[in-house]
């Protein structure tokens, strides 16, 4: 399969490392030789032609054939990941020879000048090295001195693809995707689609957890798993198997973890068993770019069409206008402890998150909306649309229409607009005041014993707590008043 032709759903120009090749080779002769398909409409197309030019076409054909079997041979011996990379190297050189034998066999119909000029635009003074494979250009064979681009070794081990060749990848299947009505989904692992702990961190009261364990040969099933070669017990966050489903219809999704790799192929187990939604498609922190900070940079997707879920903001600093952040899924008492919150884990009151109207829920809900928003109220040019503005626009919905006042709600001396409350507030619709007047809807404070907070209860304003704010952020939907109640003061 070429990334340069329709390519199924579900395929990627990350899913397939081979196919990823098949697509360099091609498109780098496109520009010398027609493809099958046109070949065949401009034959179509002129009734007039005679049989000789239709013998040569197919000559022309059988030709192309033969040099694509010998690329398909070599991206088979490729994709072997326990090859070392000397052998992969004489594989790939000695079936690109095969290749260019073929073209020079003398019994062909291809012309002197068409020979000439695929040749040409194939010889390794031409090319441009649009990507590497240990040290050796993937095109051309050529062994290459200097690092540029970007690794992509979760795609496969060693490969290395120039920033040129990056951008064109991206604009193909960018191409592909839009024709299936998709959008990219990038989706943060720990304390987002699930949580694990180490069996050592476990509190006598998650002790009944051990005897509640489902099997690992049949995972597609369970949401609790012992994994005694990690010594780690992983609890599935509810809904994540509906969520997932529903959300490869309209994306196409990568898992990006600060996990370890070994440890980001184990959940991905967990989460696909049959492969269905990330395939290739999982970024560990031995993937990253950055230290301690995840990037699009290593994401075969166009940023305008990408959208991140993750419960850590800090860890996008460049990309914050993708992001969607989670409220944090806490099962494990460890975790709990890890975030500094003294109180009881679900696991230990035997409780845990809505399927309902739990996170996942939820935010498959705002998905729908922008990927609604985005593929069918957009009336502007399909290429030129960028998720991150109708991000903006579903979150401006949220508290649209309130008008709030924060009452000891900052630091003395605290710039009040630098605050993050603030800021969350206004990104969620909502407009904020230093000062009370009659339109002021809500008086956001921890106590209700302020001046301010007096006067909303007088004028029948509502006076809410700042989790509010926070609740509606994590929800994407505007929460009732009454359960956010500030406590009265005590006569």
């Amino acid at each position: 399969m070429s990334l340069m032709t329709d390519s199924p759903v579900h395929s990627s120009s990350s899913d397939d490392f081979a196919a990823f090749l098949d697509a360099e080779l091609d498109s780098k002769s496109s520009d010398s030789s027609p493809n099958e398909e046109g070949a065949k409409n401009e034959f179509d197309s002129d009734s007039s032609d005679s049989s000789l030019n239709e013998e040569a076409e197919n000559d022309s054909d059988s030709k192309s054939k033969r040099i694509k079997g010998s690329r398909v041979e070599t991206l088979e011996n490729v994709e072997d990941p326990k090859e070392s990379t000397s052998n992969i190297t004489h594989r790939i050189k000695r079936s690109r020879v095969e290749a260019w034998e073929n073209i020079e066999d003398p019994k062909g119909s291809m012309s002197n000048g068409s020979l000439e000029q695929n040749l040409a635009s194939s010889s390794k003074e031409t090319c441009l090295h649009p990507g590497s494979f240990g040290d050796m250009c993937i095109l051309c064979g050529q062994k290459l001195n200097l690092e540029t681009g970007v690794t992509f070794g979760y795609i496969h081990k060693g490969l290395r693809l120039g920033n040129d060749e990056i951008m064109r990848l991206r604009k193909t299947d960018m191409k592909n995707l839009l024709r299936h009505k998709k959008l990219y989904l990038v989706l943060d692992l720990d304390h987002t689609l699930l949580n694990s702990t180490q069996l050592m961190h476990m509190t006598s009261e998650e002790e009944y957890l051990k005897s509640q364990i489902d099997s690992l040969q049949d995972v597609s099933n369970g949401s609790l798993f012992m994994l005694d070669f990690m010594h780690m017990m992983t609890k599935l966050r509810p809904f994540v198997r509906t969520f997932l489903k529903e959300a490869s219809q309209m994306f196409e999704m990568y898992i990006y973890t600060m996990g370890d790799r070994a440890y980001a192929l184990e959940m991905a187990k967990l989460l696909d068993p049959r492969r269905e939604y990330f395939n290739a498609r999982v970024i560990s922190r031995d993937d990253g770019t950055q230290r301690n900070q995840k990037g699009l940079d290593i994401v075969l997707g166009q940023e305008s069409a990408v959208l991140i879920l993750d419960d850590t903001e800090t860890a996008w600093s460049k990309h914050k206008d993708n992001l969607i952040l989670m409220e944090r899924y806490h099962f494990f008492a460890s975790s709990c402890h890890q975030f500094g919150f003294n109180c009881k884990s679900l696991s230990e009151l035997k409780s845990d998150e809505s399927d309902s109207d739990g996170a996942l829920a939820s935010v498959l809900k705002v998905l729908r909306k922008i990927h609604h928003m985005f593929f069918d109220e957009l009336v502007d040019n399909l290429d030129g649309r960028d998720v991150r503005e109708v991000l903006k626009t579903v979150r401006k919905d949220v508290l649209k229409g309130c008008k709030i006042v924060f009452s000891r709600v900052f630091p003395t001396q605290f710039q009040a607009d630098n605050h993050h409350l603030w800021k969350t507030a206004e990104q969620l619709g909502a407009t904020c005041f230093r000062e009370l007047d009659p339109s002021v809807t809500h008086v956001v404070s921890q106590e209700a014993g302020t001046e301010k907070s007096r006067w909303a209860l007088k004028n029948n304003k509502f006076l809410v707590h700042p989790r509010w704010i926070e609740a509606a952020n994590y929800l994407w939907q505007r929460q009732p008043e009454e359960n956010f109640r500030v406590n009265q003061p005590k006569n």
